[in-house]
């Protein structure tokens, strides 16, 4: 198992397809005492996360619970959330607390019925970052989860990233509390209607076309922006005169659909870039992403001294996703709600910023249109 440095953050590289399953046993017995809260009597910090688990522990301490050998066990066990094998059971107290902003269960048996509605209802994926412990018998995990809705005949993909607080039962060594809280709303308490709301707006059309993007995982999901990394990428490109403009675009285009050294036809992607290189926005370029599958070496030269080739380092991006017709007034506005959130979050924006426009306007309704504004960041530390 590998570990990246992000920023200051360790993050231990997850894989999906560990094929061993270790069950928890229990780690000796010892004298404690649980005081619960009532009346949803939970701590939250400036960040508005909920810092403490569902239940107050007073400590022995004679207690040996390995907690290190937890955080071991969660990095192996929670990839399998959604997986044919699933989680290991026997890791839990048979009446855990379970609380999201929408979802509450008190026993084992509703948490993995929650789990398995989940997979029915939608096709998720859950990508753990880090696990951390948070105090003495307190684990916190970090996590992004994407759900394809199935059901609704435009597949709407729903993003939620958050953090999970896992109580550890010290007579046992078992979680007896598990609470998530979501990056995107305030109120985190259940029923939280500020979570509802933020589900539902996640259903609504958004028309993607079915072409290669750049690769990218999002990272952090917040009531405005995601923060994503994306890995490098390959750009056609042109001078352009504005964000929301089509100028250059026929060279771009015409490079991969044949007018080139060698006359080849190179795959169509999705999103069409243009680029503001400047805080003026008086620098401008359009740009077609390139195929995952070349790279500079083999690519033909462009025929035109206008179009160049050049590698995208990737990095963090921070996007703010929008519908209708992308004016270069709306853009502006958008750029500058997304900039001015970035700075209020304590976030790096770099200059200038990018429109990424996923439609054909002549073929796509404005109200199902995707449209992007992206700001490169300087940093970002996942916490």
């Amino acid at each position: 198992m590998t570990t990246a440095p992000i920023s200051g953050t360790i993050i231990r590289t997850i894989s999906s397809n560990y094929l061993t399953h270790r069950r928890l046993e229990p780690t000796g017995n010892s004298v404690f005492f649980i005081k619960q809260f009532r009346n949803k009597a939970l701590v939250v910090d400036h960040r508005t996360r909920i810092r403490l688990s569902l239940v107050e522990q007073i400590l022995p301490k004679s207690s040996k619970v390995d907690v290190q050998r937890l955080v071991d066990f969660l990095y192996e066990d929670l990839p399998h959330l959604f997986d044919d094998q699933g989680i290991d059971r026997t890791a839990y107290d048979e009446q855990v607390k379970y609380r999201d902003p929408i979802t509450k269960h008190d026993s084992i048996s509703g948490y993995l019925f929650n789990i398995a509605m989940l997979k029915l209802l939608f096709s998720p994926n859950f990508e753990l970052h880090w696990v951390r412990q948070t105090g003495s018998y307190e684990l916190t995990t970090r996590w992004t989860m994407e759900m394809t809705f199935s059901l609704l005949p435009w597949k709407p993909l729903l993003v939620f990233t958050g953090t999970s607080v896992m109580g550890i039962n010290p007579e046992n060594g078992k979680f007896c509390s598990h609470v998530d809280c979501w990056d995107s709303i305030k109120n985190n308490e259940y029923f939280s209607s500020e979570g509802l709301v933020d589900l539902i707006k996640q259903l609504r059309i958004y028309k993607t076309p079915d072409l290669e993007t750049p690769k990218y995982h999002i990272l952090k999901r917040t009531a405005t922006y995601e923060v994503r990394k994306y890995s490098p990428f390959i750009i056609v490109e042109t001078q352009s005169d504005k964000l929301a403009g089509s100028t250059g675009f026929n060279d771009v285009a015409g490079y991969i659909f044949g007018k080139n050294s060698r006359e080849e036809k190179i795959a169509m992607t999705t999103p069409v870039f243009t680029q503001a290189f400047d805080p003026e926005m008086s620098k401008m370029s359009i740009q077609i992403v390139l195929p995952s599958d070349k790279d500079m070496g083999s690519l033909p030269d462009p025929n035109k001294e206008a179009v160049g080739l050049r590698t995208v380092e990737g990095g963090f991006a921070a996007v703010l996703k929008f519908s209708g017709k992308p004016t270069e007034d709306v853009v502006r506005e958008k750029e500058k709600l997304l900039r001015s959130s970035l700075l209020l979050d304590g976030l790096k924006p770099k200059d200038g910023c990018l429109l990424a426009r996923y439609n054909d306007p002549g073929r796509t309704k404005s109200f199902m249109m995707r449209n992007e504004v992206l700001i490169w960041l300087e940093e970002f530390a996942l916490d």
